[in-house]
């Protein structure tokens, strides 16, 4: 039975790294959108919505794309400054699979804002802080938390 749990827990990396790897590279367009230094003002036609998911126009975009690609296991997303994403898990990730995913966020998320330090932040369904990963451009290396 353990052999088959680890098998499944790998399993599920792959598939999540190979979604997200797949998606981003066939996802069009790449979001490019510069950091935003300075809170920009808020139209009325920007929806609560809109604002949760992102701060920028990519930020948004890509926080909408996650949600879509993330088959369930996502069910809230907002990225700020384009290069801080936080996630809330659905209650059917299981402790051993929430690094996996952190994993492969992190790599779409570096993907779509190259060439700088990122943050993902992983809630659990109650919205409390299980795990932060970041990126360090430098070391191109990603540090749990």
């Amino acid at each position: 039975m353990n052999r088959l749990q680890q098998s499944r827990q790998i399993l599920i990396g792959f598939v999540l790294i190979l979604v997200l790897t797949i998606t981003t590279a066939c996802g069009g367009g790449t979001t490019t959108a510069d950091r935003v230094t300075a809170p920009t003002a808020i139209g009325r036609d920007v929806t609560y919505a809109e604002l949760q998911r992102g701060n920028t126009p990519g930020g948004q975009n890509f926080g909408n794309w996650v949600i879509q690609t993330s088959q369930g296991l996502v069910q809230d997303a907002y990225v700020r400054d384009n290069n801080k994403l936080g996630v809330v898990i659905s209650p059917q990730v299981r402790p051993s699979d929430v690094k996996p995913l952190a994993t492969s966020l992190v790599q779409g998320f570096r993907k779509n804002f190259p060439n700088q330090d990122l943050k993902v932040l992983v809630y659990a369904a109650d919205k409390k802080l299980i795990l932060t990963a970041d990126y360090d451009l430098q070391t191109n290396q990603v540090k749990y938390s």
